[in-house]
């Protein structure tokens, strides 16, 4: 089956400097698809050895993690949830003022299987509570890398998610969702901060949906009763 909306990399807000925190899969591929859409991308790297390797197979800079905050307009967490607020904490001041995009979920082993790191409240909130004066927006943390950035392959639209208590922020994320190829008909505000605990908890079922599927590769929809 065909998929939906549009391939075509697109720039609905002035062009950004984005400094992706964490360089694993989440990162490389969000970096690839905001630098395709006309964004400016930075990475921070707490491993200085993987730098140049990582610049090259990018093509975009590979720096410290406090270069990267100070030098963007907006900065996404794709950290391990269990390490965000230890690191978040150590680039405080740089991130002062700035939209952050927390898009990572903590996992823990269990004798019983994985379990969430935040079980009551979620990493997003521990992340703006560490950092008041840094306007935090939990988002994409539903999907994995390849529907983050590549909606339009499904057979069918998908809902994205966004939590935070700050207006502009939001807007400010959802137009670089919109760039990632989520329509704005796709993206649902649930509220403040506090509810990125749904987003979170959902990493749960989803675990439960790729066994079943035997893929990671799908999205969701949120799909109301006519009578709304």
């Amino acid at each position: 089956m065909a998929g939906y909306g549009s391939r075509t990399p697109r720039t609905s807000v002035l062009r950004m400097r984005l400094a992706l925190i964490g360089t694993g899969n989440v990162g490389r591929a969000l970096a690839k698809g905001w630098a395709a859409a006309g964004h400016e991308v930075v990475l921070g790297s707490r491993d200085p050895a993987a730098k140049a390797v990582l610049a090259s197979e990018l093509g975009a800079p590979v720096v410290t993690v406090a270069d990267a905050a100070a030098q963007a307009d907006v900065i996404v967490n794709v950290t391990p949830g269990t390490e965000s607020v230890a690191l978040l904490r150590t680039v405080s001041a740089e991130l002062r003022g700035k939209v952050l995009l927390d898009i990572a979920v903590g996992f823990t082993e269990e004798p019983h299987g994985v379990a969430l790191s935040h079980p009551t409240v979620s990493l997003g909130e521990e992340i703006q509570e560490a950092l008041p004066d840094t306007r935090v927006v939990k988002t994409l943390s539903t999907v994995d890398a390849i529907v983050m950035t590549g909606p339009a392959d499904l057979t069918g639209p998908s809902t994205v998610f966004l939590s935070g208590n700050d207006a502009e922020a939001k807007k400010t994320t959802a137009a670089l969702l919109t760039d990632l190829g989520w329509p704005e008909s796709a993206q649902l505000d649930l509220g403040p901060i506090e509810t990125a605990r749904g987003q979170e908890h959902f990493a749960l079922l989803f675990m439960g949906i790729a066994g079943a599927l035997g893929s990671y590769d799908f999205g969701i929809q949120v799909v109301p009763h006519r009578g709304n």
